[in-house]
């Protein structure tokens, strides 16, 4: 009761060439973009610029995710901020030392050319290190004047 029926099967063979020419060989049916598609849909660094200076304004200030907050923190891990920062710090307190050493130098340039002691005890030169307050008290002759007094001897 069952009907036997003959099916012709035919098999096309194909060389190299017309292989690739026949088959499509892309995985366009599994969604994978190939390297060159996916190349184009990335945007240059100008591009990005460009649109993060046109949203700037729009992207939050603080936040975990998407805010300037989080740009600062993952920019300053990935260029160690942090020691950057602490070799700065060093840097500028170097320059103030140099700043402290250069002034005790020109005061003493100018006590040695005018014969005049200069009291630098509220400057933080020497062993006071108040500098909330500065007052220069000049010497001369066995008396002293403050600086807010007129001399002929004083020095501002």
């Amino acid at each position: 009761m069952s009907q036997t029926r003959n099916v012709d099967l035919r098999k096309e063979v194909f060389n190299k060439p017309q292989y690739e020419q026949v088959i499509d060989t892309s995985f366009s049916q599994l969604g994978v973009a190939s390297i060159s598609a996916s190349a184009e849909d990335q945007i240059s660094i100008e591009e990005f610029f460009g649109y993060y200076n046109s949203l700037f304004y729009d992207i939050p200030p603080t936040g975990e995710t998407n805010s300037h907050e989080f740009l600062v923190k993952n920019s300053g891990e990935y260029i160690n901020f942090d020691q950057i920062a602490e070799e700065i710090l060093a840097l500028q307190q170097e320059i103030a030392g140099l700043r402290e050493e250069l002034l005790a130098e020109q005061i003493k340039v100018v006590e040695l050319e005018s014969g005049v002691t200069v009291n630098t005890g509220s400057l933080g030169l020497g062993e006071n290190t108040d500098t909330s307050i500065i007052s220069t008290s000049i010497s001369s002759g066995g008396q002293s004047a403050e600086s807010g007094t007129t001399s002929n001897n004083s020095v501002y």
